[in-house]
């Protein structure tokens, strides 16, 4: 059976968007606006139905923890966080326990917060901790004796990038292709994954893979000696600065708190009640997860600030990535155009066709993971999850395998670019440093690609998707 005159038109208009995306020729959410004005021109489908993603629940929720993500930023919640988990007894001077400590600090960020803000804030933190070790470091030298090896550094700030990278699979919100998969599961398979649904698959394939890059990189990049003098004292040090808490960072903490809260309550009262029940169905009504974040950000402008401001003025909520949400919604258009001219489905047949007879379970689910990967490093992990989460939902359905492991291993592998800087802003502003070579960068993270999509395709397969 051909292709409708809208499946055709689709086609052309994808394939233009995939081109600049992969380019960048144009800012990723200029193309995914382009994309969507070119299908209400070419006919493909009218305005109101191509510019609905635009106000779809997600939408709110980016909204609600990017204004969240902000409050924590401008108060320096996030760095607190950062040198409590440095400074910690068990961490001293031991440097693959220094290296476990970042990674351990920046995936838990990240599970919040932008991946990007926390590459940045962690590497501010770590250049100040390479300083202090090497100034000590030269200071305590001998003629004789082991020295630190100046590789360490680039393992340390690999560390920050790709932990960050990783910690953002922990949640739905931790990085905007898991909200964009999950958004595609629920239009296209009819299943809402749920706060703590989510997170009973993330966080375990989150810590896997963050205790996995911490062996690889401690494995590539030794330090050369015992432990790292100066950052025992170093930490201590900014951990006084601090000071007590800011009445802004108790107002953070509270708003983000309920938040939280909110996410996790409706899928604790369904599991112990039963989905029939009534406070169960309530719940999901009034408070979903979009609105819950709604909540939270709300909050922020009128609880204190301190110094007579609130915990969170509009100026400083304006400068939310409003470009992420313009990518999710012309993303997010063309995506179900893909489904409702079926486009997807003949792209799912014609993908069934190479591969062998009786592909499915861990075959495709591998595949799929695959695919998302090499892309995601070609292009934007949101870039990625947009082009390939489609395709692997109509890619299992046509080799009847499971669509929904399919999706959550495209949805995941999205955001595990780790071998150039382009892969994602992460790898951008560490190699931006000046202190890790290309060939350092793409000999890890060729390492822990193949990593990822293991671990990825193994949970998936072993312990099944959530429902």
């Amino acid at each position: 059976m051909g292709l409708s005159d809208e499946a055709q038109a689709l086609a052309a208009i994808l394939a233009a968007v995939v081109v600049l995306w992969i380019s960048e020729a144009l800012p990723l959410p200029v193309t995914a606006l382009l994309g969507a004005v070119a299908c209400v021109v070419a006919g493909v489908a009218p305005a109101d139905k191509v510019f609905q993603p635009f106000a779809d629940p997600v939408v709110f929720l980016f909204i609600g923890s990017f204004m969240l993500a902000e409050a924590i930023r401008v108060h320096g919640l996030d760095r607190r966080l950062a040198y409590g988990v440095l400074g910690l007894p068990w961490v001293g001077e031991r440097p693959r326990r220094v290296l476990a400590a970042v990674a351990l600090v920046s995936a838990l960020v990240s599970a919040f917060i932008s991946n990007t803000a926390t590459t940045a804030m962690m590497v501010a933190i770590v250049g100040g901790m390479l300083t202090a070790i090497e100034d000590a470091a030269a200071r305590e030298a001998d003629g004789d004796g082991p020295r630190l090896e100046p590789a360490f550094a680039t393992g340390l700030l690999l560390c920050v990038a790709f932990s960050a990278s990783i910690g953002g699979l922990a949640t739905p919100i931790g990085t905007p292709p898991n909200l964009i998969g999950q958004a595609f599961i629920r239009d296209t398979l009819a299943v809402d994954l749920s706060f703590p649904a989510w997170c009973s698959l993330g966080i375990p394939v989150a810590a896997v893979l963050t205790a996995c890059a911490v062996l690889v990189l401690a494995w590539l990049f030794p330090a050369g000696v015992e432990r790292l003098p100066g950052v025992a004292r170093l930490v201590a040090a900014e951990c006084r600065a601090l000071g007590p808490w800011s009445a802004g960072q108790r107002s953070a903490a509270l708003a983000f708190a309920v938040t939280v809260a909110l996410w996790v309550v409706p899928g604790a009262v369904t599991l112990a009640l039963g989905r029939g029940a009534p406070a169960a169905r309530w719940l999901e009504t009034h408070c979903p997860e979009g609105v819950a974040a709604l909540i939270g950000a709300l909050l922020l402008f009128v609880l204190p600030g301190g110094r007579g401001r609130r915990a969170l003025t509009w100026e400083e909520a304006a400068r939310i990535d409003w470009g992420i949400i313009l990518l999710y919604g012309g993303g997010m258009a063309l995506g179900k155009l893909s489904f409702s001219t079926g486009l997807a489905d003949a792209i799912g047949r014609g993908l069934t066709g190479w591969l062998p007879a009786g592909t499915g379970g861990a075959v495709l689910v591998a595949a799929a993971a695959l695919v998302a990967v090499v892309t995601s490093e070609f292009t934007s992990n949101t870039a990625a999850v947009n082009m390939v989460v489609p395709v692997a939902i109509t890619l299992a359905r046509s080799a009847g395998g499971d669509p929904l492991a399919a999706a959550l291993a495209a949805t995941f592998a999205a955001s595990l670019g780790f071998m150039l800087p382009v892969s994602t802003p992460c790898n951008a502003i560490v190699y931006g440093t000046g202190r890790v070579p290309l060939r350092s960068m793409l000999a890890a993270g060729v390492v822990l690609d193949v990593v990822g999509v293991v671990i990825v395709t193994a949970a998936l397969v072993l312990a099944g998707p959530p429902r």
